[in-house]
């Protein structure tokens, strides 16, 4: 596969420096508007996105982008740019520290590389197809934990889930018990981070976009996981849900998940 070095280190380093605005930014007050009855966004998300669409025409004048906040411009070119300038918007806005920036790659519709910055712990996680997945600097990879009792997992719930009937929580009911424990960060993209350094060893989320896992996703398999739709099938960044593993308790994961309710 055609290794794309100028595109990996332009969205490391963008990433990075859009996190430096995020951070700048948490120490101000952040003034929020709601898309939605909880689905919010704050004035640090507009300029977060701004900065990386204007380096992307800037760089990439010919690329498309699809952007959390702003949607899809220029679809024309092979070269997709996949971006959330914010991913966990809700822990930033109230100043929990738990938050990420990602910037991701498609070439003809595939995923090829991806970098997620957490600037709160300085942590730059990237992958490119191929070439294996890395934080900071240093080679990542999933777990080799084989039972699902003894895994850490994590999930998040939907922004409806006070409306809607697919809300999780039965899952997570479910999965709690047949698990060592789960966590809900409140960020998918973080989560995935997570899945590939081994701090977690199974991931699991519905209603997701593809911004959230468009990164996540390359992470992942070039970590050694394995990424599907819930029942198994092939995953898209399109898809809404998402069943992320070390590979190991997949299945298992997979049984708990499409059992009965």
């Amino acid at each position: 596969m055609k290794i794309y070095r100028k595109e990996w280190k332009f969205a490391k380093d963008t990433a990075v420096a859009t996190g430096d605005i995020l951070l700048r930014g948490l120490k101000k007050k952040r003034k929020v508007h709601f898309k939605g009855q909880v689905d919010l966004v704050t004035q640090i998300d507009i300029k977060a996105e701004k900065f990386i669409t204007s380096q992307i025409k800037k760089t990439f004048p010919k690329h498309s982008v699809l952007a959390e906040e702003s949607g899809v411009t220029d679809n024309r070119s092979k070269f997709q740019w996949i971006i959330d300038p914010i991913d966990g918007t809700t822990n930033y806005a109230h100043g929990y520290p738990m938050f990420c920036v990602s910037i991701a790659l498609a070439v003809d519709n595939k995923m090829v590389l991806g970098a997620i910055y957490d600037p709160i712990r300085d942590e730059l996680f990237y992958a490119h197809r191929e070439q294996g997945a890395f934080l900071n600097r240093t080679r990542i990879h999933v777990t080799d934990e084989k039972h699902l009792i003894h895994s850490l997992l994590a999930t998040g719930f939907p922004y409806d889930i006070a409306k809607s009937r697919i809300d999780n929580l039965q899952n997570f009911g479910r999965m709690y018990k047949d698990s060592r424990g789960i966590r809900r960060g409140g960020s998918a993209a973080l989560d995935l981070c997570y899945l590939a350094c081994g701090r977690f060893d199974g991931f699991w989320e519905l209603k997701l976009h593809p911004w959230d896992t468009a990164a996540g996703l390359v992470l992942v398999e070039e970590a050694g996981g394995k990424v599907t739709q819930i029942d198994g099938k092939k995953y898209s960044i399109y898809n809404k849900n998402i069943l992320a593993s070390n590979k190991h308790i997949h299945s298992q994961m997979k049984k708990v998940l499409s059992a009965k309710k």
